[in-house]
């Protein structure tokens, strides 16, 4: 099992200096020298560099305490996850995983090799507690790709304490900004690195190396230029038409998509669901916007969607009734408990959790889901636009929507005039899923439409979770007439599992009591009118 750090630091401009007194940092009562230590890292990424387009750096290093491979991945400004895994000739399995999404076909080759003098300072406080490691990094940089060049820079990193508060790294900034100090212009010394030992445009020759400058060849820190390989594309111009609108909201779900791979392949908490709904957006989105998108091109890409969707959600429903199940049976008196009925819970709970974390790795594994990463890149570069995407976005976006939502209204006119039973718990069902479409639909349209798609979000977000109470409900019941026959055919009692049943009657029927009034609220709002 990969090892993970949570590392929050910050990096700055350094010359020939070196690090200026801290002992004046609020809260610092001891700056420990802790020597100079030599690092050597070899960072991979693929020839067009996808890796480095997405912010993630994969390398391996010798030197220091914490040799071996190394995965970061970015969780917020200043702030990545590090997996670590030992030393070996060749990267880990584990490692190539967590960056399949991206790399997908493509070889993981030498790209960069970093070599650093690391002088370290450790800030201590008044107990003795390390509050951060500074260290004052003169840096070599190779691009060990064809046609490359070197340069070297010097910096200082300054890395929160694990547990600490992140507030100290304010602290010090301070300290560092009086002294002359500022911010590094490059988020990473591989960013740096990238673009200091690339080509000198036009001269088909490295970059010259000039020892301490930040410079190499004609180009400089920070600077715009783009180099012909350059994987990162330009950022998106802010929406003006329809097309535009809509591919930004698509664009947006595909990159939630390729971001949260990772976290769901390490069983991170939320993941499977929030990658989930990402699809489900996507594929609401191609469905919604027909008239923007050739639903010619885009409906077999929302099959795929499908289907990840329903590999992703394999387990979904069994957890939703699981967590309503235990709740139910806590809050009953124990008069009403009757069985082992708990541990025939846990049983039917677990009977497929064993194999399900090794077949959904599978499905993120397979060809059929790397092609659908393909086939989303071509949709979003080369969009199939037809001549609505040209329209403005009040008019063709606000027509969608406001259709999307007479579907909805359709339905659950249809679902609350439809005797009880089976019948109407179907037309109800159908409801929700038309409202979570319009819903997004309404998401996407926020940028464009403004409040009124944003009020009509949020109420198609309150009636989705109505209807989804008495859909829970529905599967809840269905799995206690399964759990209650297994019971009995083994001789056990089935009376509570009769009283859950009962509860879940009086949950759905609550639900379908509210929905008419919860309705005309929604209608009276008039958040309607998009």
């Amino acid at each position: 099992m990969a090892d993970t750090k949570r590392e929050i630091e910050r990096k700055y401009e350094s010359d020939d200096s070196g690090l200026p007194d801290l002992t004046g940092v609020a809260g610092v009562t001891a700056v420990i020298d802790k020597g100079v230590v030599s690092l050597d890292a070899v960072y991979y990424d693929t020839a067009d560099e996808r890796l480095a387009a997405a912010a993630l750096t994969l390398r391996r290093r010798t030197g220091g305490s914490d040799a071996g491979w190394h995965l970061k991945v970015p969780v917020a400004p200043g702030v990545r996850d590090e997996i670590r895994e030992p030393l070996s000739d060749t990267v880990p399995d584990t490692l190539a995983a967590l960056v399949r999404s991206r790399v997908r076909e493509a070889e993981l080759l030498p790209a960069v090799r970093l070599r650093s003098d690391r002088d370290v300072r450790h800030l201590m406080d008044a107990q003795g507690k390390l509050l951060a490691e500074v260290s004052v990094d003169a840096v070599h940089a190779e691009r060990l790709t064809e046609g490359g060049g070197t340069a070297q820079w010097t910096e200082i990193e300054v890395e929160l304490a694990d547990d600490g508060d992140p507030a100290f790294l304010d602290q010090v900034e301070k300290r560092l900004r009086k002294a002359g100090v500022r911010p590094s212009s490059s988020a990473s010394k591989l960013a740096r690195a990238l673009q200091e030992t690339a080509r000198t445009a036009g001269s088909g020759k490295p970059g010259s190396e000039k020892s301490g400058s930040g410079k190499s060849g004609s180009e400089k820190p920070g600077s715009k230029k783009k180099r012909k390989a350059e994987p990162v594309p330009a950022e998106p111009a802010d929406p003006v038409t329809a097309g535009d609108h809509v591919l930004a909201y698509a664009r947006a779900q595909r990159d939630a998509i390729l971001e949260l791979d990772p976290a769901v392949r390490q069983d991170a908490y939320d993941s499977v669901h929030r990658m989930r709904v990402a699809t489900r957006r996507l594929r609401s989105t191609f469905r919604s916007y027909g008239k923007v998108l050739d639903h010619t091109v885009t409906d077999p890409v929302g099959d795929e969607l499908k289907w990840l969707a329903g590999e992703l959600g394999a387990d979904r429903d069994r957890e939703v009734v699981t967590e309503r199940l235990v709740t139910v049976l806590g809050e009953l008196p124990t008069t009403l408990i009757s069985g082992p009925i708990r541990t025939r819970l846990d049983t039917w709970a677990n009977a497929r959790h064993g194999g399900s974390r090794s077949r959904l790795i599978g499905v993120l594994d397979s060809q059929r889901y790397l092609a659908l990463l393909d086939t989303l890149d071509r949709v979003i570069a080369e969009p199939p636009l037809l001549k609505d995407a040209a329209g403005k976005p009040e008019k063709v976006i606000g027509k969608a929507v406001g259709k999307d939502f007479g579907k909805v209204s359709a339905l659950v006119e249809e679902a609350i005039g439809t005797p009880p039973g089976a019948d109407r718990e179907l037309a109800l069902h159908e409801a929700r899923k038309k409202a979570k479409r319009t819903r997004y639909a309404a998401e996407a349209a926020v940028p464009a439409l403004g409040t009124p798609a944003r009020a009509l979000a949020k109420s198609m977000k309150a009636l989705t979770s109505l209807l989804g109470e008495h859909q829970d409900s529905v599967m809840v019941r269905v799995t206690l007439r399964e759990l209650s026959a297994v019971a009995h055919a083994a001789g056990e009692s089935s009376f509570t599992y009769g009283v859950l049943y009962g509860r879940e009657e009086q949950r759905a029927a609550g639900v379908e009591t509210a929905l008419p009034e919860a309705w005309e609220g929604i209608v009276a709002e008039g958040s309607v009118q998009v």
